[in-house]
């Protein structure tokens, strides 16, 4: 997909900050620190736009960014940061379970991991939890510059069994691009499949 516009649509801590213009949205997860918004940032070519930062638990709201005027980008907050209490988490997880229930422009979900790990406890719990919404899923394991091309396909299968994922995890790198391709592709049926329902 050819990205030529881009911009942070909506900054929403409640439901009824989302947006209202019923164009399909693909919400990103991941834990914290796991380069969620890195990937965001290589996959529509911008070098800043979604914010990163070595301190997790940045991403406190779900930002909405709104591409080539079609559809959305949901940054998500990520999980498993300790250093938030245990208020704050409650209010985060009752926003997004409100959010993955009843969304309906909801197209499907992208769960990015750290492909140098086998899926944390927080993980799974994640990937059980969008599978029990029956979401369309894309895992996307990341920081695949960081381990020899070597151990790629080894450390992805590790993901999948981990998972018990029946479609593979697609392998990609914000730093260099590899896997950007597949994970566009992904995103394309996605809203196909959206889009004919």
């Amino acid at each position: 997909m050819k990205v030529t516009k881009v911009e942070l649509d909506a900054v929403a801590g409640k439901s009824w900050q989302f947006p209202q213009n019923g164009l399909p949205e693909i919400a990103f997860a991941g834990r914290s620190n796991v380069g969620k918004s890195s990937l965001i940032n290589r996959l529509i070519n911008r070098k800043s736009l979604a914010r990163t930062s070595g301190t997790p638990g940045k991403t406190r709201t779900l930002n909405f960014y709104l591409v080539n005027e079609s559809f959305y980008i949901v940054d998500l907050p990520g999980y498993g940061y300790a250093r938030v209490s245990h208020q704050e988490r409650e209010a985060w997880r009752k926003t997004l379970e409100e959010y993955f229930l009843n969304r309906e422009q909801l197209a499907g979900a992208v769960q990015i991991l750290d492909i140098r790990h086998n899926p944390s406890a927080g993980d799974k719990q994640m990937f059980e939890a969008l599978m029990a919404y029956r979401l369309p899923l894309v895992v996307v394991a990341t920081k695949a510059d960081k381990i020899p091309k070597g151990k790629l396909k080894a450390n992805l299968g590790a993901i999948e069994r981990e998972l018990g994922l029946k479609a593979g995890a697609i392998c990609f790198s914000a730093k260099t691009g590899f896997g950007k391709d597949e994970v566009w592709k992904a995103f394309e049926e996605l809203l196909k499949t959206a889009q004919e329902q």
